[in-house]
């Protein structure tokens, strides 16, 4: 592009210059063969005043600021920092109630940006804290290849279920971000033949 535009600087010192219609359509002619544009663009940007040069973005002001964003990670927090899809409607209806009970101590002007927040806003601003907190559960839990899980015999396909007897359990953690401290397990088994399911 950048080519394409020092070419056309060249020709519009001729097609400024041209007396007659015919050689100005030449000239158009001549470029548009050459760079395979259209010929309306072309006769938009070959006009004098028009600035050829690469487009100068201006900087947009960011309408987000630590205040807004420091609530923002705090409210994720308290939710466990779902998707932007899930935690807007969670802000619309959830921030004033959170304001009441004491929990988030924002402005009014902070809480209505909060909750106009959309999805893919939230997610942006959240990106950071979700890859930090993805870290550290990462090294909190047991890992796919440890020991224990090894020594520990399971079988994962090929399951008779013309009988009952075949059970799948899991074992789900309840701590939140970090597996420090007391927390609560739940123990959940299926019976692989007739669906029978039971958490506790």
């Amino acid at each position: 592009m950048h080519s394409r535009n020092e070419y056309l600087k060249v020709l519009r010192g001729r097609y400024l210059k041209a007396k007659t219609k015919g050689e100005k359509s030449q000239i158009l002619d001549e470029y548009c063969r050459n760079t395979g544009q259209a010929r309306k663009c072309v006769f938009r940007k070959i006009q004098p005043g028009v600035n050829l040069g690469p487009k100068v973005r201006r900087k947009r002001k960011e309408g987000y600021d630590g205040q807004v964003r420091a609530p923002l990670v705090k409210v994720g927090e308290i939710f466990d920092y779902p998707c932007g899809q899930r935690l807007k409607p969670l802000l619309e209806v959830e921030v004033d109630r959170l304001r009441e009970f004491g929990e988030l101590r924002v402005s009014d002007e902070v809480a209505s940006k909060l909750k106009g927040m959309s999805s893919a806003t939230i997610d942006r601003k959240l990106k950071h804290q979700r890859e930090v907190l993805h870290l550290l559960r990462s090294k909190g839990g047991a890992k796919s290849g440890s020991l224990l899980k090894q020594k520990i015999p399971i079988r994962l396909t090929e399951w008779d279920t013309s009988q009952v007897c075949y059970v799948e359990a899991d074992m789900v953690v309840h701590c939140g971000s970090f597996t420090f401290g007391e927390y609560v397990n739940t123990l959940s088994a299926t019976e692989i033949s007739s669906g029978w399911w039971d958490g506790s």
